[in-house]
């Protein structure tokens, strides 16, 4: 599939939003590719079309609604959308591409058949950056937080069907691990990426073991996570500058798996010249938050997150499973120091000079950990270890690898 020295090689990224953590780190591979020379195409499924760039599309907002539908009522998670992919495959024969870049297929967006049996048929080379658990299990993002390791061996009696993504009366994890180990298996030239050590260890224990398997850490931009004033957002938010601001920032807080609780339960340990502010909370939350706690909706303003970041004294991650998140990077870049919990990846960004460890689900320590960074204030530094450059340049090398020996 090489097109020779006098044409650009061809590289369509594949994510089911250009918004949020994965979204960002799409665009900015997709930057990055196109200024290293590459003809550089995103496709995406919902949300918002990127800012710069060719782009697709894949289906429209029915069709989303559709393979929502399909998922509530029979846990068909990923087999939805067959007008929609095949229109996308459609255009990927138009576009001949050296090489596809996967992100997260799951979302509501792509039929996992239809566009696997493509890629075994076409032989294209395919990088595919796991961003959760998802591709190896017969239903769920997630596993270890519930104590499951079903996906080892096969799905059944899903403990988190009705959690993301969501069926209300079916579970068809059985059928569901069957397939994704039929068209995930097989293919020819595929590498897969995982942020984090973490994730790699549990790919290799997966039916996806045979493939190479590569480790690149998340990276953020640095130019724009940095730190700035925050005065003006303590202001907005009524706090005083002498209070201490414990932040916690997340997609979606009424998932368990992002420890709401365990900020519920730090309220009431806290001093009264401290105060919690979350990120990434409901409405009906937000009404019932103690008065220690300040609760603001999600956003996808990066100019109002970084102020945030900026503002407050200490971020707290309490995920009980993630991935490599980028919300800790992006608190380094904006120099506040980071505690989290050391589940799953999220640990593994984390350097003595900035920030600090805590068992998972010890409340104790994290209130000696959130008092120790109050007591040494000044003492932690920035970190921009996982600047976008340097994730950046390690695609890169992967693309060029797999485009010079197809």
């Amino acid at each position: 599939m090489n097109k020779g020295k006098n044409k650009k090689a061809t590289i369509v990224h594949v994510n089911v939003t250009t918004n949020g953590s994965t979204g960002r780190i799409m665009c900015m591979l997709h930057e990055a590719a196109k200024k290293e020379g590459f003809n550089s195409i995103i496709a995406y499924g919902r949300g918002s079309p990127p800012k710069n760039g060719e782009y697709i599309r894949i289906g429209n907002d029915f069709s989303v609604y559709s393979h929502v539908a399909l998922t509530r009522l029979l846990d068909l998670h990923g087999l939805g959308s067959v007008r929609a992919t095949k229109k996308f495959i459609k255009k990927l024969d138009e576009l001949n591409p050296d090489l596809i870049h996967l992100h997260n297929v799951h979302g509501y967006y792509v039929n996992i058949k239809l566009l696997f049996e493509y890629l075994k048929e076409k032989k294209i080379p395919v990088v595919w950056t796991l961003h959760d658990c998802w591709a190896f299990t017969g239903h769920c993002a997630y596993f270890e937080y519930v104590g499951c390791d079903k996906w080892k061996t096969g799905c059944y009696d899903c403990p988190q069907v009705k959690k993301y993504p969501k069926s209300l009366f079916v579970d068809n994890s059985v059928q569901m691990y069957r397939i994704k180990r039929e068209l995930f298996t097989g293919l020819d030239n595929l590498t897969i990426v995982c942020p984090s050590n973490w994730l790699a260890n549990l790919v290799k224990q997966s039916f996806l073991s045979k493939y190479p398997v590569k480790v690149i850490h998340n990276g953020v931009d640095t130019t724009v996570f940095r730190p700035v004033d925050g005065g003006k957002m303590r202001e907005r938010l009524n706090i005083p500058k002498e209070k201490f601001v414990i932040l916690g920032v997340a997609a979606n807080f009424k998932d368990e798996r992002k420890g709401f609780k365990y900020f519920l339960e730090l309220s009431k340990l806290i001093d009264k010249d401290c105060m919690i502010v979350l990120v990434g909370v409901s409405k009906k939350q937000i009404k019932n938050l103690p008065k220690n706690i300040i609760g603001l909706m999600r956003t996808e303003n990066i100019n109002e997150l970084v102020e945030i970041y900026s503002m407050a004294d200490v971020f707290v991650n309490l995920t009980l499973e993630d991935n490599f998140p980028t919300v800790n990077l992006e608190s380094l870049a904006c120099g506040t120091p980071v505690i989290t919990f050391d589940s799953g990846g999220s640990g593994e960004s984390i350097e003595e000079s900035c920030g600090l460890l805590v068992k998972k689900g010890d409340l104790k320590s994290l209130f000696d950990s959130i008092m120790k960074v109050k007591s040494r204030k000044g003492y932690f530094i920035r970190c921009i270890l996982y600047d976008k450059v340097n994730f950046s340049k390690e695609y890169v090398n992967v693309y060029n690898d797999l485009i010079t020996c197809s």
